[in-house]
């Protein structure tokens, strides 16, 4: 599924966190499999991103509907797409209720990245990486070469 609403928590231990509804199909998944993945996917992608978040895995296999390839995790059986210039597997450790969404909170397992997509310092290389930033709505918003990036001196 899409999520809008999600964070790392710790650098150190790596943890990671994610608001899901208690109505979502992928709520009783991660519930039951004690685990999921984490994908960012770049701006190429936000058609398949938006899919995930409008059609349930109950009746559609979004995989299939998005031609979205992946790999079973290595250390849970969480998909691991393979266009992601980024993910993260992740174990739950919490989960807390707020409102109509849990917060699911997991130590992150196993880290993946393009490194190809990233510069020296670990930045990623707006040349090469287009990254969708949502904005709600179904709109969403590319981060690439052409955007602002200021560097604040404090």
């Amino acid at each position: 599924m899409a999520a809008g609403w999600h964070s790392y928590i710790s650098y150190d231990p790596p943890i990671y966190g994610v608001a899901i509804g208690r109505e979502r199909h992928t709520y009783h998944l991660i519930k039951g499999a004690g685990s999921f993945a984490i994908n960012f996917l770049p701006y190429e992608k936000a058609e398949f991103i938006q899919q995930t978040g409008t059609y349930s895995g109950s009746d559609t296999n979004k995989f299939e509907l998005g031609g979205m390839a992946f790999d079973r995790g290595k250390t849970t059986e969480a998909p691991i797409l393979k266009d992601a210039y980024v993910a993260y597997e992740c174990k739950t450790i919490d989960v807390n209720s707020y409102g109509d969404h849990d917060w699911f909170v997991a130590d992150i397992t196993q880290f993946y990245r393009d490194d190809a997509l990233f510069n020296e310092k670990g930045l990623p290389d707006f040349e090469k990486l287009e990254i969708p930033l949502y904005l709600g709505r179904s709109r969403y918003l590319r981060a690439d070469s052409s955007s602002l990036i200021k560097k604040f001196m404090v």
